[in-house]
């Protein structure tokens, strides 16, 4: 029989405690705790997601059956269900968002030179939404439709090693676009969308950054063509263009010259148009990078 430490203890030793602590401090996480610590419940928590706990209740009857062990994983205070409701409505939830930055920043460190499949020294991100029913009897807050709950869960992925560097729940009727405004985008690198964020006014804020941005264009998307590239039709490029907006509001907010790049799927049948303002790396990247997102 195994009486040296538990799997789950030595995992909880790769956490930054001094990080950790300064979160708590900063938000007066322990102020008026007698017991049950923000490390307690931050350990409860971690373990409910490792071993895929479903409830409080499936929590509390999990660690319990362990009662012995709890100290050993570093779990000082008493495990109830009320307790834990209570640290999970009361507590500041910006004390675990902000050690979640830290833990994000140590992980990118890690795959910084991973290769994504791409040979690229730009940070590529990959930014998409996913919307996430729910029960509207049970989450009266979260109404999509009359009879439907839901929230929107915005994401921006870094794809080296497909780290969360971004993450914003919103109401289910938010449009994905809106997240944008929240976006501070990181010098050089490169955001791949699809076309739920095209929109040339936010578009343009990140080409003023600088960075850089792939999105699919819509097929009303009104342009001229400037100059055309020549290509191999072999790959499945069909078209490589440097292209300035026509339409009057498109051409207000953004004024400069975009590149086009139109690409056909062969496995999906399907063409696939990108606007980029990238003009130095090759189409088939660009059309590449689209992929990999």
């Amino acid at each position: 029989m195994n009486s040296g430490r538990t799997v789950f203890s030595q995992l909880m030793d790769f956490l930054p405690k001094y990080d950790f602590t300064r979160c708590v401090d900063r938000y007066r996480g322990n102020h008026r705790v007698r017991s049950f610590s923000c490390l307690d419940q931050y350990r409860c928590m971690a373990f409910a997601q490792l071993t895929y706990r479903e409830s409080l209740r499936d929590i509390e009857c999990c660690l319990r059956a362990m009662r012995e062990k709890l100290y050993h994983m570093g779990i000082r205070g008493k495990i109830s269900r009320s307790t834990l409701a209570d640290a999970n409505e009361k507590r500041d939830w910006r004390i675990y968002c902000d050690f979640a930055q830290v833990l994000i920043h140590i992980a990118r460190k890690l795959y910084a030179d991973d290769d994504f499949g791409l040979e690229l020294e730009e940070t590529v991100y990959a930014l998409d939404a996913s919307t996430i029913d729910l029960c509207l009897s049970l989450f009266p807050w979260a109404r999509f439709r009359k009879t439907k709950g839901a929230i929107k869960l915005h994401t921006l992925l870094d794809l080296r090693g497909n780290i969360p560097a971004f993450i914003a729940i919103t109401d289910g009727k938010v449009h994905d676009v809106n997240i944008l405004d929240e976006l501070i985008p990181e010098l050089g690198a490169i955001y791949v969308m699809d076309r739920g964020y095209l929109d040339f006014a936010r578009l343009y804020a990140i080409n003023q950054a600088p960075a850089f941005f792939v999105v699919r264009s819509k097929r009303n998307t009104k342009f001229r063509r400037i100059y055309s590239r020549l290509i191999d039709k072999s790959t499945g490029l069909r078209c490589d263009q440097t292209v300035a907006f026509t339409g009057f509001y498109s051409k207000k907010d953004y004024p400069e010259k975009l590149r086009r790049i139109k690409f056909f799927d062969s496995e999906k049948k399907k063409t696939l148009n990108f606007l980029t303002n990238n003009f130095t790396l090759p189409a088939l990247t660009i059309a590449e990078l689209y992929r990999y997102r």
